[in-house]
């Protein structure tokens, strides 16, 4: 079934929405959980869509560096290109809006983003929302809300391509409409639409902004 939508901005998450970085987040935080003694599987399980720092704070031991360890990991993550692609169809998908159209509101940090995105071969957003410009992380709405900002949009105009709970919580929490990249079974997916990729989504230019179609 077909179903359009309105908007005048989509704002993209990366890891896991547009960009399939699974096995080197797993390495990463394989790491880190070897390093400190925590579990791997209650990481994985909370941690998607939120910055590392407050995964770190929250299951690194008591006393540890926060921001030392995460400058550990990006170091890591930078080197670790092996892997990345794009979820399928995203290139296309994401490419076909204008400037002004689109953002990419990320827990990850902005270098890891947009190398990322190059190697994805996903046009750089003029407007990036990373881990480093905000003070409070998904699931709060602050990163998406900064991203209609510097985008002069509404955020009511906007809609946000997510695939983490904390994600979703967030755009929702910024009065933005959230389409569902994935398969994730959560109660704040209920209701929302959803796609598996992009492979069957597109944009359709329109004199006052652009409909989305999610095939």
């Amino acid at each position: 079934m077909t179903r359009t939508l309105n908007a005048r901005a989509i704002l993209f998450d990366m890891d896991g929405t547009i960009v399939d970085s699974t096995a080197i987040v797993e390495r990463t935080w394989g790491r880190f959980a070897d390093a400190y003694g925590v579990s791997l599987s209650t990481i994985l399980g909370d941690s998607h869509g939120i910055k590392a720092i407050d995964t770190i704070r929250k299951y690194g031991p008591e006393g540890i560096d926060a921001e030392a360890a995460v400058a550990d990991l990006q170091a890591f993550e930078i080197g670790e290109i092996d892997g990345i692609v794009e979820i399928p169809g995203a290139a296309a998908f994401a490419n076909s809006l204008q400037p002004h159209q689109v953002a990419l509101v990320t827990s990850a940090p902005r270098e890891l983003a947009i190398l990322r995105l190059d190697l994805c071969l996903i046009t750089v957003p003029g407007v990036i929302v990373a881990a480093e410009d905000v003070t409070h992380g998904k699931p709060h709405p602050e990163p998406y809300l900064n991203a209609a900002r510097l985008l002069g949009v509404d955020p009511a105009d906007c809609i946000v391509f997510e695939d983490a709970a904390a994600g979703i919580a967030s755009g929702l929490a910024a009065g933005m409409r959230v389409v569902v990249v994935g398969e994730l079974d959560d109660p704040v997916t209920d209701g929302l639409p959803r796609i598996p990729d992009y492979s069957a989504a597109s944009i359709r230019q329109q004199a006052e902004g652009i409909t989305v179609v999610l095939g």
